[in-house]
């Protein structure tokens, strides 16, 4: 029997999950199968698929007027592990955490203290931190004796020079209410920083482009975080699935004094009624767009790649240069119209598209002459979580709970 390590990543109504197997000399963790849970508080569904994607476990059937919480579900995974996963011992858990705050910049072991701190967190991302906590928190009631290591999202980007993370606010609430830009995404940008060296021998500065309902890009020189476009929360930059993205703050103020919206509505707008869906008035899918014949949606793309665009300059001076474009995330790994307009748009930088190279996702998706090189390269957050747990967890005592 193999030790392995479980990763959860849990969102609103959804909780992914997989299995590593760790040990045995290897160079890193062993993906054995994932899984994910959707429709958590309304219409459940489970899928597990083995490493090579093939469907292993599904279940969508669940009593009758039930309704599964974020903690029903972590005991409904462990519980599948706990049947099914003969060939390994689960000696840990690792977790998608969104917020470490100013106090974590790298992955901890979680304990009373620090899930007290990530708390404090909770109004700085309130729609991902009590998730992920909730899950931290499922697991220490069923399995109190298993080590939990939080993976902070906000970790890769703290080594910023500070003048990229201060907005133009009093010296007061910047020092005091730690009112900064913090950027997200950042396991994905961490594994991507960690493979480019593989692609792009001797790229040292790329800008990633994490491309999926969640958007965002950063700048990375020698493998370090520069500068990002989310920055206090998780709706700034890039317009996204339903977010807005960058937004005049003077608009949240006419929208408050002039038609009287409160704090919960401009929530609602920010995050759940704007990007491609508002601006589509169709969807937040960009395949259902791509799909359609409707010019709203049409301009709702144009509106998407504008911004990319827009911010791929930005970002390319921020770190003097760039060596290497990277797509990445669902949109970017699979949306070839996509990536041939932005690669496009951006020949200014000396991006030559390889048309052909990119209608089969790459990885190389520039000419072999282009002075910077474009590439697709799949992120894999559950496998950096696995990594940095096995890392963190290796020279402790740990106790399996299965």
């Amino acid at each position: 029997m193999k030790n392995g390590v479980v990763v959860i990543n849990t969102g609103s109504s959804s909780l992914k999950f997989a299995v590593f197997a760790t040990g045995d000399a290897a160079p890193e963790p062993t993906l054995l199968f994932k899984g994910r849970i959707e429709g958590i508080g309304s219409d459940p569904a489970f899928e597990v698929k083995g490493a090579d994607g093939a469907t292993i476990a599904e279940r969508t059937e669940w009593p009758r007027g039930s309704t599964l919480t974020h903690v029903c579900a972590i005991r409904h995974v462990l519980e599948y592990l706990d049947k099914n996963a003969e060939r390994i011992r689960i000696m840990a858990a690792g977790h998608r955490v969104v917020h470490g705050g100013l106090v974590y910049s790298g992955p901890v072991r979680v304990s009373e203290e620090v899930l007290a701190a990530l708390e404090t967190f909770v109004p700085l991302a309130p729609l991902h931190q009590p998730h992920n906590l909730a899950a931290i928190k499922a697991i220490h009631d069923l399995y109190p004796a298993l080590p939990q290591v939080a993976c902070f999202d906000t970790a890769f980007h703290s080594g910023q020079a500070r003048v990229a993370k201060l907005f133009a606010l009093p010296r007061d609430l910047t020092e005091q209410a730690a009112i900064r830009r913090y950027g997200f995404h950042g396991l994905s940008y961490e594994y991507i920083a960690m493979r480019l060296p593989d692609f792009a021998p001797g790229a040292r500065r790329a800008v990633v482009a994490h491309l999926g309902s969640g958007a965002s890009m950063c700048a990375i020189r020698d493998g370090k975080s520069l500068d990002s476009t989310m920055g206090f929360t998780a709706v700034d930059g890039l317009p996204m699935g339903t977010r807005t993205g960058a937004l005049d703050p003077g608009v949240i103020l006419h929208l408050m004094q002039e038609y009287r919206y409160d704090a919960e509505a401009i929530e609602t707008l920010l995050y759940k009624e704007s990007g491609l869906l508002g601006v589509s008035g169709i969807s937040n899918d960009m395949r259902d767009l791509a799909g359609s014949d409707d010019p709203n949606a049409a301009e709702a793309i144009d509106l998407f790649i504008y911004h990319i665009t827009k911010n791929l300059g930005a970002l390319v001076a921020a770190s003097g240069g760039i060596d290497a474009l990277v797509f990445t995330a669902g949109i970017g790994e699979n949306d070839r119209g996509l990536r041939a307009r932005v690669c496009e748009d951006a020949s200014w930088l000396g991006i030559r598209l390889d048309t052909a190279a990119n209608a089969t996702n790459g990885p190389r998706i520039s000419t072999l002459d282009s002075p910077v090189s474009a590439w697709v390269i799949p992120t894999d957050e559950e496998r950096m979580i696995a990594l940095h747990t096995v890392r963190l967890m290796g020279d402790r005592p740990l106790t399996p709970f299965c």
